[in-house]
Order: structure tokens, then sequence, then C-alpha cells
């Protein structure tokens, strides 16, 4: 398959990602807030019960996998990969290797993870993967994002999507501004179209083909300290206006990070964009806690019972599907699971 058309599969309609690559320490944090130790066993009984969810090939596009993950068997038989593809989903990878402190600039970060990249990517190609992803990330402050680091993290995810490609590979490109701050959505819009600007002009310079990529972008939202709120009509608004502004239309999708919001503001933030989206661009998610939380919730309660682990994942997809679709409701969420 070629990868403009693997990139089309990933967000097609109704269709999403599922961010399934938190890194051991992450997951260690989520398996602490449900009392879970965090054991080997334990983080492929929960990713195995989603990946072979019914949701699976009805909701979900592709599934974004850490390193440790994509070379796990299941218990009950397919390796990791092809549990995911026997549902029609596309096995993707997350190969940065994480925000490390900036030189010059010790508040931020620039993310790492270019030296070897190149053979690795062989390896998870072999494995099953057809995607990727890297994400860089940027605080708002007083001084913050500053042009170094607007221009080092442009710099590093251009040379990493042009490794990719080389590869057969997708890349998804994550510049993620972070929603922790006291700043306003007009403060989120600046700054995002300044991050967007910068890895557009980098990732022209790297000739990526940019039909073979996926962009996941944070919504325009404001701080989570801000005293002013934002409606989701308004947050759809200037986040749909950013990425026409600032998105090359060649991009086939937009995959949208959760970041922080809550399970249901992701949905309707994401459906009330897609109820106004008047672009080429397939706009959907690409969301960790936004499609497990729920599902966590119930592996902490009981991790035997498969079933209802699997309803609640499966609910938290349907809706996401609805919501790239602009169908979604506040009324549906009281419905179970199919």
């Amino acid at each position: 398959m070629r990868i403009e058309d693997i990139a089309k599969k990933m967000c097609a309609k109704g269709k999403g990602i599922l961010a399934a690559d938190e890194s051991t320490g992450t997951i260690a944090k989520r398996f602490k807030s449900i009392n879970i130790e965090n054991l080997e066993e334990n983080r492929l009984t929960f990713r195995q019960t989603l990946f072979n969810s019914s949701g699976m090939k009805d909701y979900i596009g592709g599934v974004i996998l850490f390193d440790e993950t994509i070379k796990q068997k299941s218990t009950f038989g397919p390796t990791i990969p092809e549990l995911i593809s026997k549902h029609g989903v596309i096995p993707g990878i997350k190969v940065d290797k994480g925000a490390k402190a900036l030189a010059g600039s010790s508040e931020e970060t620039v993310t790492e993870g270019l030296d070897g990249l190149r053979e690795r990517l062989k390896e998870y190609y072999s494995l099953g993967a057809r995607f990727t992803k890297w994400r860089a990330v940027y605080k708002i402050g007083d001084k913050y994002p500053s042009m170094q680091s607007i221009k080092s993290n442009a710099h590093a995810l251009a040379r990493y999507a042009a490794l990719v490609q080389e590869a057969n590979m997708v890349p998804i490109i994550e510049p993620e501004v972070l929603m922790d701050g006291s700043h306003d959505i007009e403060k989120c819009y600046q700054v995002t179209t300044n991050v967007l600007n910068e890895c557009y002009n980098e990732i022209e310079i790297h000739k990526v083909d940019l039909k073979g990529t996926v962009l996941k972008p944070n919504m325009i939202i404001p701080g989570s300290d801000c005293k002013k709120n934002s409606s989701s009509e308004e947050i759809a608004k200037r986040t749909l206006d950013c990425l026409k502004k600032n998105v090359p239309s060649k991009v086939p999708g937009i995959a949208f990070l959760s970041g922080g919001q809550s399970e249901i503001e992701a949905s309707k933030n994401l459906n009330e964009i897609n109820k106004i989206n008047d672009t080429n661009f397939l706009i959907t998610f690409s969301y960790g806690r936004g499609l497990q939380a729920s599902a966590l919730k119930e592996f902490g309660k009981d991790q035997k019972n498969i079933e209802n682990i699997q309803k609640a994942f499966n609910h938290r997809a349907k809706m996401n599907s609805l919501s790239s679709e602009g169908k979604w409701s506040q009324n549906l969420e009281k419905e179970t699971a199919a």
C-alpha cells in the first residue's frame, strides 16, 4: 500500500487513531491511579483486551504502539501487530526518545531520538508497523515558547518525517502546545500558528511528501488555569481557522490529541470542529486518555472482567467516531456500548 493510501486509511470516515504508546513510566502513573502493579503482564493484559475489542474494526483506523508492545505476543497466540491487523487496523509505533532539556533554554525541551532511527525503522517495519509518531512539546509562558524551541523541534520533526518516508511508512507529526498554564485562547492560537508555520517550513526543506503524512495537533483551547472559559463553539471556530491558515491543503488527515481534556470534552470539541469543517481535511481523533480512561477504571475494578473493559472502550470509540463525523450528542453518551 502506498503511504498516501495508508495515511487516508488511518483517518478514514468514522475512524480515528488509538494512542496506546504510553511509555513504561507513563503507564505506571495510570496504573497507580487504579492500584494496579506496573508489571509487563498487566500492561499486556490491558492492551490486548482493548486491541481485541469489537470497536476496533468499526471505529479505529490505526493504533500507536510503544517499543515493548510491538514486540509482544498476545496470551492467546497472535503477536500484537497481528492482533491489530486482524481487525483491519494499521499498527504504528512511537519512535521518539522523549522530550529532553533544551540546551540554552533549560525550562524548555527538544525531542530526541534521531540517532539510529534509520535502523530502528527497518526493524519496526519488519514487525508490522506502517506508520510512526514523533511528539514535540511546547509550553506557553511569559517567555515561552522561545524561537530556539520552535526551530529546533521543527527541524527534528522534519528530519524524522523524511527518514520515516524513506522507510515506506507514514509519519504522524505531533507538535503539541501544552494546555498547562493560565493563557487565554488567543495566546494558544498565536503560539500554535508560529509552531505550525515553522514545522511546515522545515518539512518543505526536507522534501517530505505531505500526502503521506498525518498531523496530530492540539486544539486551540485556553490554558487549564485560565479564568476565562471558552465554549466548544469558540474552540471549534478558532481551531479550524488556525488549521486553514497554517496547514498545507495537501495534508490528508488531521488527528487531534486530547491533551488533558476529559473524555466528554474531547468528544464534544471534536464534534463541534467537524460540524463546521468546510475543508478537504479528514479531521478525526488520536486519543490516549480520551479513549482509554473509562476502560482503565474498569480494568482497575476487575482485570478479568474483559466484557466490561471492552464495553467501556467500545462506547468511547463509538462516541469519538460519531464526533469525527459531527454526529455526536450529549444524549448519546447515556447509551451503553453495543
